[in-house]
């Protein structure tokens, strides 16, 4: 075999980026059911940026946080 070795998923610093947290704007904004147990991913990858577009959207819970 000879190339590059292909590259799975989505790089860590892609994903903790601007354009993720544009991500999950748009999927509260369109209304997506967006579980709990994703929004408590979202707030440990991103910290402020991500609780302050969840309280936007009203789907901030303090029980987020665990």
């Amino acid at each position: 075999m000879t190339g590059k070795p292909g590259t799975p998923g989505i790089s860590r610093d892609t994903r903790l980026s601007e354009e993720g947290l544009q991500r999950l704007e748009r999927q509260l904004r369109s209304g997506s059911q967006v579980s709990d147990h994703v929004l408590t991913q979202w707030i440990r990858r991103y910290g402020d940026p991500a609780r302050v577009i969840i309280k936007q959207y009203n789907r901030y819970r303090t029980d987020l946080e665990s």
